[in-house]
């Protein structure tokens, strides 16, 4: 499955999500996400089919599976570095989080590494 921003948001949701609770439901993802019950489930379904994450039929709890979790560890990673990349350029927390959210999905891994790097550096 080619990872589009949409399946990136979703497992780095579960991953947010599975750090602050023990079980993840897609309840949980809606709620987090503002999406609707039915648009999650879609998406947890094909996230599952495409081996990101698994889903167990008793509980209703979503684990991410080894693939998945690289996928959103790399992407809440990105969040958080340039989040604090664009805090450091004085932009308000609140604006650096909307657009570390979406820069997170389209930026080079060159140029994320030189921008970590930065701020490893000058921080």
């Amino acid at each position: 499955m080619n990872m589009h921003e949409s399946g990136e948001m979703y497992l780095e949701t579960i991953l947010r999500l599975s750090e602050k609770r023990e079980i993840v439901r897609s309840i949980d993802v809606a709620e987090a996400m503002g999406f609707s019950k039915p648009s999650i489930s879609r998406a947890m379904k094909n996230l599952r089919e495409n081996g990101y994450i698994s889903i167990n039929p008793d509980t209703g709890s979503i684990t991410l599976l080894e693939s998945g979790r690289i996928v959103a560890e790399k992407i809440y990673e990105r969040h958080q570095v340039l989040t604090k990349c664009l805090e450091a350029l004085g932009v308000p927390y609140d604006t650096a989080q909307e657009d570390a959210c979406r820069i997170e999905h389209v930026i080079s891994d060159k140029t994320f590494l030189a921008l970590k790097e930065h701020l490893r550096k000058f921080s």
